[in-house]
């Protein structure tokens, strides 16, 4: 299995030590994150950023590249609420599906779900 986050995977894991230790124990370790994320997980100040950055360290963070982003605008494209459904959130379910049994780790089930349905292979959406 593959754990990827969006921001709110991001967000939920930063700082979280005792769940971070478990994910390694089930194999899901380490977490990969579409470059793009990091604009929705980060603010710029370092001081509110320590615990998210801690986290990104230990994370293989991903360049999206062209191909990607028109995979993630078909997704998009594919469901019926496209205007209300982040980009970010597309390309994460887009880059989620090149993975080996993905499992995408996010506080918005609902988008990613929508967008997943939409996925050349199955992706399991974890709600945090």
């Amino acid at each position: 299995m593959t754990l990827v986050l969006d921001s709110g995977g991001v967000s939920a894991l930063a700082g979280q030590r005792a769940i971070l230790r478990g994910l390694r124990t089930r194999g899901l370790w380490p977490p990969q994150v579409p470059a793009v994320v990091l604009t929705e997980s980060l603010t710029g100040d370092h001081r509110r950023d320590f615990h998210t950055n801690q986290l990104l360290r230990m994370c293989q963070v991903h360049d999206v590249d062209e191909t990607l982003a028109r995979e993630a605008a078909s997704l998009r494209g594919a469901t019926s609420r496209a205007g209300s459904i982040s980009a970010v959130d597309a390309v994460v379910v887009a880059f989620a599906a090149r993975q080996v049994a993905p499992v995408v780790l996010t506080i918005d089930p609902d988008d990613l779900g929508a967008l997943a349905a939409h996925a050349a292979q199955h992706i399991t959406i974890s709600g945090t």
